[in-house]
């Protein structure tokens, strides 16, 4: 801020202490009004932290849809030097949500909403039956959730009704403290949040890669170059 006041050098002497205040307290009143606001990308949405209209809820649910998500299971969260990958959102199985945080140094957390059964939340009887994942070397419960990990990953989960809120990542990337607050931090979205999270309208969301088993063709011999077999049978 700069003071409207006549340089020094032409006022009288006697009001160099005035000045003087008055430069201070404009400083001050700089300080306390101007550059502490967080930037646009990496303040909390919300409607304290957002200038407009509240976004439209039919709009939302009408993008949501477009892209195969559930607005419900839409969550968020915060990380101190990460931000969201908008390209990473998407769906996770049949109604699921899935997203990427990063940070400039690479490191990853990937949070992601599902309907899946109690023993992928509770690692206390080991890995959920069918999983490949690694041996555990810890498993304890953290609060409100348990935390899991193994020679690589670790990750933090709850259970929020039927689904299971999961924040993970790589042990070298992110260290546990980090993936905690942003296990605490995770909600779910509110319409402000919506409508950053969201594709815009028209744009559907990625589905994040499910692994399937190939189909077999039936028309396709055992040998040879590939090529669909037509043939009858044995007489032609």
């Amino acid at each position: 801020m700069t003071s409207r006041s006549r340089s020094p050098r032409l006022r009288p002497l006697r009001l160099t202490t005035t000045l003087t205040m008055t430069l201070a307290l404009a400083l001050a009143l700089t300080a306390t009004g101007c550059g502490n606001e967080p930037a646009p990308d990496t303040r909390a949405a919300g409607p304290s932290g957002s200038a407009g209209p509240a976004p439209d809820r039919a709009e939302l649910e009408a993008r949501a849809s477009a892209a195969q998500l559930v607005a419900e299971h839409v969550w968020v969260t915060e990380a101190a030097g990460y931000a969201l990958a908008r390209q990473s959102v998407g769906v996770l199985g049949d109604d699921g949500f899935g997203s990427v945080y990063t940070e400039p140094d690479g490191g990853q957390i990937k949070l992601s909403v599902e309907r899946l059964p109690h023993a992928d939340a509770d690692c206390t009887d080991g890995p959920a039956a069918g999983s490949e994942q690694e041996p555990l070397v810890t498993c304890e419960r953290d609060g409100e959730q348990w935390y899991r990990a193994t020679e690589s990953g670790h990750a933090y989960a709850r259970e929020q009704g039927d689904l299971v809120v999961t924040l993970s990542g790589e042990r070298q990337e992110v260290d546990r403290a980090t993936l905690r607050s942003a296990a605490l931090a995770a909600h779910r979205a509110d319409d402000y949040e919506l409508d950053r999270v969201l594709p815009p309208a028209g744009e559907p969301a990625e589905r994040q890669p499910v692994e399937r088993q190939p189909v077999e063709r039936g028309d396709l011999p055992p040998v040879g170059d590939g090529a669909p077999n037509n043939e009858v049978g044995a007489s032609g």
